[in-house]
């Protein structure tokens, strides 16, 4: 089976000898044309992935400073909708690739068979969705057969090996690690048990291995870093740039090592 694009992105950045970077941001901050030059900088800047947040009224896994961005991203009108029609107008100017993480609720409602249509149609190359067990993902996973488009899966520290290794068959693109229980946010320190979790899922899945949730600065990955090949960061960044940073700064702590 051929690796997906969205795994070949994060493997052309491990063959030049680095991690991959993946930024997040949620599909408006900054406001409608802010966000798309936000993307656009964090491209040119060296991200590998780029995240776009689909926000919803209900995130259970989002910390303080995603929830509320995201709050005011859906005053504004963001929906699924503007987002694929960016994408249709803004893709071009990309080299990352591009994934959508949000919850069920809004893909459900959006139509999983159109929605992996618009999606391939605009370049999306991979979905993260947080509140969908693998139980569950059946529907969507037949909808995107054939798309070119992964579904990522999350894996928590308590997530046993046996159920990390049912999201072998169908889900793909990489795997994304969750660093912390809880939600997302920054945080100081990651906990030491991370070390054994990330070890199994680089023992189980033949994609990427990739750590995000509470992670804002290269030295709370050096006891990590043998067992990672690509690193998340949201809260930190949005936090950057709200307090007037850009994003090239913010990249530039990670291309700069």
């Amino acid at each position: 089976m051929a690796e997906s694009q969205l795994t070949q992105s994060i493997r052309k950045a491990n063959d030049a000898g680095r991690k991959a970077l993946i930024p997040y941001l949620p599909a408006g901050f900054g406001g409608k044309e802010k966000f798309w030059e936000y993307v656009r900088e964090l491209d040119a800047a060296g991200a590998d992935v780029i995240e776009i947040g689909v926000p919803f009224s209900d995130p259970v896994a989002d910390g303080p400073t995603v929830e509320r961005v995201s709050q005011e991203c859906l005053a504004c009108g963001i929906t699924l909708h503007w987002i694929i029609d960016g994408l249709r107008e803004h893709r071009k100017e990309l080299n990352a690739s591009i994934v959508l993480m949000g919850y069920i609720s809004p893909f459900f409602h959006y139509g999983f068979e159109q929605l992996a249509k618009d999606a391939a149609e605009v370049g999306v190359n991979g979905f993260i969705v947080p509140d969908l067990p693998y139980e569950e993902a059946g529907e969507f996973l037949e909808a995107l057969k054939g798309s070119g488009i992964s579904l990522v899966p999350l894996i928590g520290l308590n997530t046993s090996l046996e159920r990390m290794e049912l999201y072998t068959k169908d889900f793909g693109g990489f795997c994304y690690v969750v660093s912390v229980m809880g939600v997302t946010g920054e945080r100081a320190a990651i906990s030491a048990s991370i070390t054994t979790k990330l070890a199994q899922a680089r023992k189980t899945f033949n994609f990427p291995v990739a750590l995000g949730f509470g992670i804002s600065h290269p030295e709370q990955l050096k006891e990590f870093a043998s067992e990672l090949d690509a690193v998340v960061f949201g809260s930190a960044l949005i936090t950057h740039l709200e307090e007037g940073g850009t994003p090239a700064e913010f990249m530039s702590r990670w291309t700069t090592r």
